[in-house]
């Protein structure tokens, strides 16, 4: 395991004690669990925005959609148990 030293003001030391012992964990637990936490957020963001990347591109593609309401029903009763039927996408329209 590697050693990486960080500078912080001393107000946000103190911070960071204060949260830890509260926490009951010592700083460096606290700074490693906030900054794995913050690294797992940036990669799902990133996840997200790459797969709306992805869906764009292929309405682009195709100029196929499913309107929101036909979506939203299909959800719906599909959360509630209902049998339903996918929509099918349609061609977007200008």
């Amino acid at each position: 395991m590697s050693t990486t030293t960080i500078r912080m003001p001393e107000d946000l030391r103190n911070r960071v004690a204060q949260a830890a012992k509260r926490a009951g964990k010592s700083s460096h637990a606290l700074i490693i669990e906030a900054i794995a936490e913050h690294v797992s957020d940036e990669e799902r963001r990133n996840e997200f925005y790459d797969a709306a990347g992805e869906r764009f591109a292929r309405i682009v593609e195709t100029g196929e959609t499913i309107p929101w309401e036909r979506m939203k029903t299909y959800l719906a009763d599909r959360l509630s148990g209902k049998p339903t039927v996918r929509p099918t996408p349609r061609k977007l329209t200008r």
